[in-house]
């Protein structure tokens, strides 16, 4: 049997779990509840999760550390609930690495359809299986050419399946906006792009990004690819200008 994908919601309004867990069991997750980070960390302790749903601003602890610490015990994709629709929020989402990100108030479908897209981006199959038709599909940019891939340096990144593989065959998860940027990036090798371009690249239909996170994109890209992120050899900075790809890049 077809293991069921496991959420782990945590809140510390008791009511708001109760609603997330309903939402999530209908459309054919297993879901636990959590009210605090302790209660959290406990249940990763004992249960693997397959994504964690966290709300940014819990009352008795920071939900920013939180979510560091979660991200240090579990590989699971995070989604981050925020109350804000403050810049200065999506932000702070974005240096944690937060795989998406929902402003309150949200539908059931839209929770649900982000859930089911985070979940296909790690490669979850339960997660691929055709939406309830009172289930809007996520919208996706064009699809590129079947079997397009593109090598750089040690990396193999697939633009048909949108995935990004080390030589070794190791995965590399990548978030929307991180996607956007690199394929951005390794179509156009040794252009150099302003922020504002790099803005416009990565910006998609189910993404926000704003232009000072492009910064912080950059930084959590090198963090994944780079042999030393202190000193880039792929994602170079082009002072005044914005970066540059300075990698060949071949087609395979």
């Amino acid at each position: 049997m077809e293991t069921r994908p496991r959420i782990l919601v945590v809140d510390d309004e008791a009511d708001m779990v109760a609603s997330l867990q309903d939402v999530l069991r209908k459309a054919g997750f297993e879901a636990d509840g959590a009210p605090d980070g302790a209660t959290a960390r406990g249940l990763l302790a004992a249960q693997r999760y397959d994504l964690l749903l966290l709300d940014l601003r819990l009352q008795a602890e920071d939900g920013l550390t939180l979510a560091r610490l979660l991200r240090q015990r579990s590989d699971a994709p995070i989604i981050m609930i925020s109350g804000s629709s403050d810049e200065t929020d999506r932000v702070l989402l974005l240096e944690l690495a937060a795989d998406d990100f929902l402003i309150k108030p949200f539908s059931p479908r839209e929770l649900v359809a982000r859930v089911r897209a985070v979940l296909r981006r790690y490669g979850h199959a339960a997660a691929a299986d055709t939406p309830a038709a009172t289930e809007p599909a996520t919208p996706k940019p064009p699809a590129a050419p079947r079997g397009e891939q593109l090598r750089f340096g040690d990396w193999l990144l697939d633009v048909t399946e949108r995935d990004l593989r080390h030589v070794d065959g190791s995965a590399c998860p990548l978030t929307q906006a991180e996607y956007r940027l690199l394929e951005a990036f390794v179509r156009q090798p040794r252009r150099v792009w302003s922020r504002d371009q790099l803005l416009e690249h990565t910006r998609s239909i189910d993404t926000e990004v704003f232009d000072r996170t492009i910064d912080v994109l950059i930084l959590r890209l090198r963090r994944k690819i780079e042999p030393n992120p202190k000193h880039p050899r792929y994602i170079c900075t082009e002072r005044g200008l914005g970066y540059a790809f300075a990698a060949d890049v071949q087609k395979v």
